[in-house]
């Protein structure tokens, strides 16, 4: 499915190290096409306050477009935690 630039979409995956779960309502900000591979999307996902709290890219196969059934719910954002360095060994 093809998913039109600043359209509201719906997450179909966790994606727990990014801070956004399925479920999650994100705006498509750009569309990705690879040759031979699957159209990916970059969504923005915003709190109730219009903040960014997360840019992804995605699969197309990964969004779905909203449907009348669906309602809205509340969750508190989890911030990915941030990556710890590991010493290499010499």
């Amino acid at each position: 499915m093809n998913f039109p630039l600043f359209e509201d979409v719906i997450l179909r995956v966790d994606l727990p190290e990014e801070g956004v779960l399925a479920g999650d309502v994100g705006v498509v900000v750009e569309r990705h096409d690879v040759p031979e591979l699957e159209t990916g999307y970059s969504v923005e996902f915003f709190n109730m306050s219009g903040d960014t709290m997360a840019v992804v890219t995605v699969a197309g196969s990964n969004l779905r477009l909203p449907v009348v059934a669906d309602l809205p719910m509340v969750r508190q954002f989890h911030a990915p935690r941030p990556m710890q360095a590991v010493p290499l060994a010499v």
